[in-house]
């Protein structure tokens, strides 16, 4: 505890330099933060002091090479930087400035030729993938028409279907109301029906006075309207006979008789069904 107090204190001291040391609650906590702040700091400052010792290194090796340089121009071709001309020194400047884009270590051929080779293959690079994108950008554009195309059906498929789902909710609730209707006519005629069977019990009305009943005695009337068709036809043959008065009054006697307990028997039904 009290060695991490001292190098805190005595980072504080070296962060803070003439002012003074701020007041804080000692404990094992805050010692520890600040101890680990302090280790953190040395570290860092230890890898910037790497760095500025390596920057200072690589200026004075390029300043050497630039005496190197100005030497070799002095002495074995006579130039300087004073006698250069306008357009020379416009020359050397851009040459400088194109070698600090491209980044290479010095304005050699050597230099210059692998760090264009390496621009070139990135601007090939760039344009390949500029011509792939742009392929995906077209891809995306006929995806979004054919999106927007099959929204716009969509949408009228649902305008549709809303119109169909409110025309048979209209016919669903005119159903209701008829079948409601049809409800209430049908209770209003089981009423009327069970009031029209109390007053017929109620006048003890003879059962064969019904509907049915006089149905099925009009449907015996016809059929023995039908039976009197083939006596009749039967009766014919002997109105062409030669006169024998005993026969022939026996036949017509017994044709007679049949026809009038037929006839008896349809005006008992008419009578019944008149009245």
């Amino acid at each position: 505890m009290c060695e991490k107090m001292k190098k805190v204190q005595t980072w504080l001291s070296t962060v803070l330099g003439e002012q003074p040391v701020p007041q804080f609650e000692v404990n094992t906590r805050t010692v520890d933060l600040l101890y680990q702040l302090a280790e953190a700091s040395e570290v860092r400052c230890k890898d910037t002091s790497l760095l500025i010792d390596d920057f200072k290194q690589k200026a004075s090796e390029y300043q050497a090479d630039s005496i190197h340089l100005q030497d070799v121009l002095l002495q074995g071709v006579g130039l300087s930087c004073a006698c250069l001309s306008r357009p020379a020194a416009d020359y050397v400047s851009a040459l400088v400035d194109n070698a600090m884009v491209l980044g290479v270590r010095d304005t050699s051929l050597g230099s210059f030729i692998p760090a264009v080779n390496n621009l070139t293959n990135y601007v090939l690079e760039a344009e390949k993938s500029d011509r792939r994108l742009d392929q995906e950008l077209k891809a995306l554009r006929k995806k979004l028409g054919a999106t927007l195309v099959l929204r716009k059906n969509l949408q009228e498929d649902i305008n549709k279907t809303v119109k169909d789902q409110e025309v048979r909710c209209a016919q669903a609730e005119e159903r209701l109301l008829n079948m409601d209707f049809v409800k209430t006519k049908s209770r209003e005629l089981i009423n009327r029906r069970k009031i029209a069977e109390d007053q017929i019990s109620s006048r003890n009305m003879n059962k064969r006075f019904s509907h049915q009943a006089l149905m099925e005695i009009f449907e015996e009337v016809n059929t023995l309207r039908q039976e009197i068709i083939p006596l009749t036809k039967k009766l014919e043959p002997y109105l062409d006979l030669s006169p024998s008065p005993y026969l022939a009054q026996v036949k017509v006697e017994e044709a007679k008789r049949e026809l009038a307990a037929i006839d008896a028997k349809l005006e008992v039904n008419m009578d019944f069904m008149q009245k």
